[in-house]
């Protein structure tokens, strides 16, 4: 957990749902007032956002005071507790929303993720997430892909060369951008990885011809296809299968020998895990 980001993460949605007061909870409980809440499982899956969840609670009220019955990554099923909290009742209150929100949103993310991974678990494929991710969030959802079992891809746009049709487009050709991409690291002493996306094989042909990149995505392929380009290939570089993959296809797209799958429904279309905080 990068604690930096996620202080100020925690810091940005408090101020968000605060404004100038709870003034439902400053109205109607006193302001000495004591009170426990437990976090209630309401349907079966991955438990992901427990660690944040005591990072909430801790910026909200550091008197506050947590138990936890159950870890990230953990499976759970209807009526596991996860973890209580007690101490003062508006603090809890406070926090109730914020923990739930990050923490159904991750656990379904994460309950996503672990589903597929295994479902793969019969090939040396792995599962990459995307930049297909919530403004503001990326951070939580691409730490829920991890505790689910998969892998994050790049986190920005700062960490990774990746040369998509656009660049390639805009570049005037594969070769081009291949070779600006490399002079550009050059000049600016970095080391980053640099992966191309090529969207049919002659555009693959130009790859292989070139040269100098890590990773090839293979875009849209069908499975024909992928086939042969995985064997043309030949490990030299490390393979991505992307587009279209969904979780009726995806062992058929391992099957075609890809090192890594990619898929934007980890992040951009995943159901939340339902769970309340419920006052006993």
């Amino acid at each position: 957990m990068d604690k930096q980001v996620i202080d100020q993460f925690i810091k940005n949605a408090i101020a968000e749902d605060l404004g100038d007061g709870d003034h439902t909870s400053l109205s109607t409980i006193p302001a000495n007032a004591q009170g426990k809440a437990k976090l209630l499982i309401k349907e079966a899956g991955i438990i992901a956002g427990v660690e944040l969840a005591l990072e909430i609670f801790k910026q909200v009220d550091a008197d506050l005071t947590t138990e936890v019955f159950i870890n990230d990554g953990a499976e759970v099923k209807v009526g596991d507790i996860a973890l209580t909290v007690s101490g003062n009742s508006q603090s809890i209150l406070l926090a109730e929303r914020l923990v739930l929100n990050c923490m159904q949103r991750m656990s379904g993310i994460a309950t996503k993720t672990n589903h597929i991974v295994k479902m793969l678990s019969g090939y040396h494929t792995q599962l990459l997430d995307t930049r297909k991710t919530t403004p503001g969030l990326r951070y939580l959802e691409k730490w829920a892909v991890r505790i689910g079992g998969g892998v994050n891809h790049r986190i920005g746009l700062y960490d990774m060369i990746l040369i998509k049709d656009n660049h390639v487009d805009y570049a005037g050709g594969i070769a081009n951008a291949i070779h600006a991409a490399n002079q550009y690291l050059k000049e600016k002493s970095k080391q980053l990885q640099i992966e191309i996306e090529v969207r049919d094989l002659s555009e693959l042909d130009q790859v292989l011809e070139t040269g100098h990149v890590n990773r090839i995505m293979l875009d849209n392929f069908s499975f024909s296809n992928l086939k042969v380009a995985v064997n043309k290939i030949n490990k030299q570089y490390i393979t991505e299968a992307s587009g279209g993959i969904t979780e009726e296809n995806v062992t058929e797209y391992a099957a075609c020998g890809v090192d890594y799958i990619s898929m934007g429904a980890l992040t951009h279309s995943v159901k939340s895990l339902d769970m309340s905080l419920k006052a006993y």
